[in-house]
């Protein structure tokens, strides 16, 4: 299967999930708004959510990953089944360990890094707490969660892997449509919601185990043992646990801050789904895909192989996000409007969480970025230099956020995030090339600089018909008119794109079918024979 096509899987299986995310998101603005129990609802699910990111997806897509594969390239299915089995068997012990002092510990948790702008509001703080012991196992379940995933992606099985998440999504639904039909109040909403996520873990796992079974590996529990392998995966991961969750770990900081104003943390966290769609879609499939073939792609000697993998997963993700960045970034508050203005919420909310979605929107490619990026060290086995430069990242982002926040609110805090992510590409673009392990194409370059001159172009277009249909798009037309005119809005603005980027050079149709047709390289001989 080609790069694009790999992308396109697992893009169109993230999509499927992000669009449930957004009907949720739609549910808990008409069930909860901006009020204190969104505030508490989602600061109690930011900490297993902060948990999952470090010691599972970041800490197993950047080390688990590469020595599977090496595994798989040095002894076979049989080989790469007795890693796993040895892996779960730390994994395990050790996320339960983690679970139950972390329970015991919640209530300090709460009080100095999950909202400490709660301690002030006993009753703030015993919800809190109490959700968040409720919603912490789950942490557990996505942690081994990912390790499957790791494996079913190195094993070319994607789908699986990519659908999962959308259960959460499901389930939440579920949750907030049985609270509104019932007429639920807040703090029974929050609840219902609770333990809807943990359910939700359990089937996440369920369906990658059932994914790992289909795909040939059956796993089983093997008494927890350090050996080299083990040893080496812990070496990797720690460092790439912190790098992989460095979003996560920004707004972490993010919401601490926030939670000294009552609203910031739900407006933070609305905005925040809304540009995870092109940050799911694109950054995760990229991510998703491009580590394990790079890594095969270096195991195997190809080294000009990975450096056009890495190029070509570059130009992919300009291609898609710098036109979602601008129609974020113009569109925002008519996109807030459109999917949360009803209810519970406000237009005064709307005028916030806008705010904050157009300095995401500018953030996005660097967030995106980021992704495409990253796999260049961890299939190297060099998850410490991306672990500085996430140092110097979360740094920069506390110190942007405590100076900004005071003034602007939470708006200053996205301004951080962003800030965090631009600086973040930045470092790890320019030490890639240093090294030479990423190549300098002229040819990629001038196609950049097209496809924003041609972003540009669409960015006029909107502004033009934004302010043509302004009375169609305001908050006293009806719903069907609004959700109308802005589909129609987005859809000329695509053909808009697409139209200006084939027509300057910015695409290539020549170029995107060898990609979707592009094969995978056979190994080197000495690569294939272990020498």
């Amino acid at each position: 299967m080609s790069l694009v096509k790999k992308f396109i899987t697992v893009g169109g299986a993230t999509l499927g999930s992000r669009i449930f995310g957004f009907a949720r998101e739609t549910l808990m603005a008409a069930a909860l708004g901006t009020g204190p129990m969104a505030d508490v609802f989602y600061a109690a699910f930011r900490f297993p959510n902060l948990f999952r990111r470090l010691f599972a997806e970041g800490a197993f897509n950047a080390a688990f990953v590469p020595l599977f594969a090496k595994e798989i390239e040095a002894n076979g299915i049989e080989g790469a089944k007795r890693f796993s089995e040895e892996v779960f068997g730390v994994l395990f012990s050790v996320l339960f360990l983690i679970t139950v002092v972390m329970e015991l510990c919640m209530p300090l948790i709460v009080r100095w890094i999950i909202a400490p702008g709660f301690a002030d509001d006993p009753d703030k703080f015993s919800i809190t707490v109490r959700l968040a012991a409720v919603m912490f196992p789950y942490l557990m379940c996505m942690s081994l969660t990912a390790m499957m995933s790791g494996m079913l992606n190195s094993l070319h099985h994607f789908f699986a892997a990519a659908v999962a998440p959308v259960f959460l999504n499901v389930v939440m639904i579920g949750a907030l449509f049985y609270s509104l039909y019932f007429g639920a109040v807040p703090l029974q909403t929050a609840w219902y919601l609770s333990w809807g996520v943990l359910v939700a873990g359990i089937l996440q796992l369920l369906v990658v185990y059932i994914g790992v079974r289909y795909a040939g590996i059956n796993i089983g529990f093997r008494w927890p043992h350090f050996t080299p392998n083990v040893k080496r995966l812990l070496i990797l991961a720690i460092p790439a646990a912190v790098t992989g969750g460095i979003t996560q770990i920004n707004q972490m900081i993010g919401q601490a801050i926030a939670s000294s104003r009552e609203g910031a943390i739900a407006a933070l966290q609305y905005a925040d789904r809304i540009y995870q769609l092109p940050l799911g879609v694109v950054g995760v499939a990229v991510g998703v895909v491009l580590l394990p073939e790079l890594a095969r792609s270096l195991k195997s000697g190809h080294l000009k192989e990975a450096g056009n993998l890495q190029n070509r997963s570059i130009e992919f993700v300009l291609f898609l996000t710098l036109p979602a960045a601008m129609a974020l970034w113009v569109l925002s508050d008519d996109i807030i409007r459109v999917l949360y203005e009803r209810r519970a919420f406000h237009q005064e909310n709307t005028i916030i969480v806008g705010s904050i979605l157009a300095i995401y929107g500018l953030g996005l490619p660097a967030f995106v970025l980021i992704k495409a990026l990253q796999p260049g060290f961890y299939a190297r086995e060099d998850t410490k230099t991306p672990m500085r430069f996430s140092g110097v990242a979360v740094a920069t982002n506390c110190a942007i956020a405590l100076s900004l926040f005071p003034y602007m609110g939470a708006p200053g805090i996205a301004v951080a995030e962003a800030t965090a992510g631009w600086i973040s590409t930045v470092l790890l673009f320019t030490t890639l090339l240093r090294r030479g392990h990423l190549t300098w194409e002229w040819a990629l370059a001038r196609r950049a600089a097209l496809l924003l001159v041609s972003a540009g172009v669409m960015t006029a277009m909107v502004v033009y018909l934004q302010h043509r249909w302004e009375p169609w798009l305001a908050s006293g037309a009806s719903l069907l008119t609004k959700v109308s005119t802005l589909g129609l809005l987005i859809g000329i603005s695509m053909l808009v794109y697409f139209a200006v980027a084939f027509l300057i050079g910015g695409a290539d149709i020549g170029m995107i079918r060898r990609n979707v047709k592009r094969k995978p390289r056979a190994p080197a001989p000495d690569a294939a024979n272990g020498e």
